[in-house]
C-alpha cells in the first residue's frame, strides 16, 4: 500500500511489502498476529478528504474507529482534529498533540468525570444528548466559573436511506428528537454557564454513495437553521456527521471524496456565506484509517473437513470482531491476501479461522486464496478501522495483539502485545474460605 494508492487491494494480486517492508519481516521482528498500519496512507487519505471538500469544512477524526495514539498523529499530520468518546480518547487526543479548541465530546451517557474533564481541557464543544446532560453541565460549569459551549444533538426525524447502519428517523438513545428541539423555546435563557451554541446531527454510517451524503448534509443544514430560529441559539458550530464509508464486500464501490465534494460544496458554500462566523465540521473514522489498516495472521495448521479447506491461524475474531460481519444477516468476507513471499498458485476456496473453542472464529469463509500451508501469512485488508477497539480480545485469554506503524518506510511498535502477565496483573486472588467444622464432620457442603 502507498500513500497515493487508497484503492482496495486486488486479493488475486500477491503484495509481499508495506513501504518496502516485507511483510515476513515484520511478522519475524513484532510477532503474529499483528496489525500493520501505513502511516503514510493515513496522512495521504486525510489530506486527500481536506483538499475534496469546502476550505470551511474541518475534518474530525472519530477515536473510536482507532484509537491508537499513534494512528491519530499520522492524521493530525494530514490536517484531522478529534472527536472522542471517553476520558482515555480524550487523553489520547491531547497527547497527540491536538488543541483542546480541535476537540469535540460525544457520546450518550457521558460519566461526572468525563463531563469535568471536558471542561476542564477546555475542549471546543460538549456534544450534548439530552436537555438532563444539559443541566449536568449547567451545573459543572457553573461551579467553576465559566461557560462551555455545547452542541444539541439532534435525532432527526427523517431517515434517508443509503447507509448500511441508519442513525436518525428512528427512537435511539443518541441526541435529542428533532420535535422536543424544535419545541424546546428559548433556551438561551434558560443556560447561564451550558452555552447552546451549534447543532450535531448523524444521520447514518457506512454510505458508500455521494448522493446519500449530499441529501444527508442538505437536510443537517436546513434543521440547524431551523433550531436556531425556534430556539434562539447562536450557530457557533454545525456538525453535519459524516459517515463515509470503505469497500469492504463484494460489489461495493470506493466512495469518491471529489465526487462528494462536487455534491456538498454547493450546500457549504450557501451555507456558509449566509453564517460567515460558524464552523462546519464533519467526522470521519472509518474511512480515514480503515484502508489503512491490514491484520495479519499466521497459518499454524491446514485440513480438510468433509470437504472443506481449512486454515487454522494464530489470530482470529477476538481481535477483529468486524470481520464476523456483525450487523449482517449472511457473512461476508473481508478482502484478502496472501502475504508470504512464495509462489502462490492458483486460488482456491479456504475457510481461514483462529484459535478460540468456537464455531464462531471463522474469519474467512471459502475465501479465493492461494493452496495455504503452516507458516503462510495471510493479511485482512481495509482492517483499520474497529480492529482491537470493537473485539472480544480477552475471550479464552489471549489478550490484544501488537500494533506497528509504518511510515516513511520505517516500522514502529505503536502498541505492545499484552503478555500473560499482563492479563493477570490486574487479577486479584481471593482464596475460599474452610468450611465449618461441622460440614467437614458430616461430609455435607455448605
Amino acid at each position: 500500500m502507498s500513500a497515493q494508492d487508497t484503492r482496495i487491494q486486488d486479493t488475486s494480486a500477491q503484495d509481499t511489502r508495506i513501504q518496502g517492508i516485507a511483510w515476513e519481516e515484520l511478522a519475524e521482528r513484532f510477532g503474529t498476529p499483528l496489525y500493520v498500519y501505513d502511516g503514510d496512507l493515513l496522512t495521504a487519505t486525510a489530506e486527500g478528504l481536506r483538499k475534496a471538500l469546502h476550505p470551511a469544512l474541518e475534518i474530525f477524526y472519530s477515536l473510536k474507529a482507532n484509537p491508537n495514539v499513534s494512528v491519530f498523529a499520522a492524521l493530525r499530520a494530514g490536517g484531522a482534529r478529534a472527536e472522542v468518546s471517553s476520558l482515555v480518547e480524550l487523553r489520547t487526543a491531547l497527547a497527540a498533540g491536538a488543541p483542546p479548541e480541535d476537540i469535540i465530546f460525544l457520546g450518550p451517557g457521558k460519566s461526572e468525570a468525563e463531563l469535568a474533564a471536558c471542561l476542564d481541557a477546555g475542549v471546543h464543544a460538549v456534544v450534548c444528548e439530552s436537555f438532563d446532560e444539559l443541566d449536568d453541565i449547567e451545573r459543572l460549569a457553573a461551579a467553576r466559573g465559566r461557560r462551555q459551549r455545547v452542541l444539541l444533538r439532534v435525532n432527526p426525524a427523517l431517515a434517508i436511506s443509503g447507509s448500511r447502519l441508519t442513525m436518525g428517523g428512528k427512537p435511539r438513545q443518541f441526541g435529542i428528537d428533532e420535535e422536543r428541539v424544535l419545541a424546546a423555546g428559548d433556551l438561551t435563557a434558560r443556560y447561564a454557564h451550558a452555552d447552546v451554541a451549534g447543532v450535531h446531527v448523524y444521520m447514518g454510517t457506512r454510505i458508500l454513495d455521494a448522493e446519500v451524503v449530499e441529501k444527508n448534509t442538505r437536510y443537517i443544514l436546513d434543521l440547524a437553521d431551523r433550531v436556531a430560529r425556534a430556539t434562539g441559539i447562536r450557530l457557533d458550530t454545525v456538525d453535519i456527521g459524516g459517515g463515509l464509508g470503505v469497500p469492504y464486500f463484494d460489489g461495493e464501490r470506493e466512495l469518491d471524496p471529489v465526487d462528494v465534494g462536487d455534491r456538498i460544496n454547493p450546500l457549504l458554500d450557501a451555507f456558509a456565506a449566509a453564517h460567515p462566523g460558524t464552523r462546519l465540521i464533519m467526522e470521519s473514522g472509518r474511512f480515514l484509517a480503515g484502508r489503512a489498516g491490514v491484520y495479519v495472521i499466521r497459518v499454524r495448521y491446514a485440513k480438510e473437513s468433509m470437504g472443506e479447506r481449512f486454515a487454522i491461524a494464530d489470530g482470529g475474531t477476538h481481535h477483529h470482531m468486524a470481520a464476523v460481519g456483525i450487523g449482517s444477516f449472511v457473512k461476508r468476507n473481508f478482502p484478502a491476501a496472501l502475504l508470504s513471499e512464495r509462489d502462490a498458485g492458483p486460488p482456491e476456496p479456504w475457510n481461514v479461522t483462529g484459535p478460540l473453542c468456537t464455531p464462531n472464529d471463522s474469519v474467512l469463509k471459502q475465501a479465493p486464496l492461494p493452496p495455504l500451508r503452516p507458516g503462510d501469512l495471510v493479511g485482512i485488508l481495509n482492517s483499520g478501522a474497529y480492529g482491537p477497539s470493537a473485539s472480544p480480545g480477552l475471550f479464552l485469554s489471549h489478550g490484544f495483539p501488537a500494533e506497528v506503524l509504518v511510515s516513511g518506510g520505517r516500522a514502529h511498535l505503536v502498541r505492545s502485545r499484552d503478555e500473560p502477565d499482563d492479563l493477570l496483573r490486574p487479577q486479584r486472588l481471593i482464596a475460599p474460605a474452610e468450611p465449618p467444622t461441622e460440614f467437614l464432620e458430616s461430609g455435607r457442603h455448605p
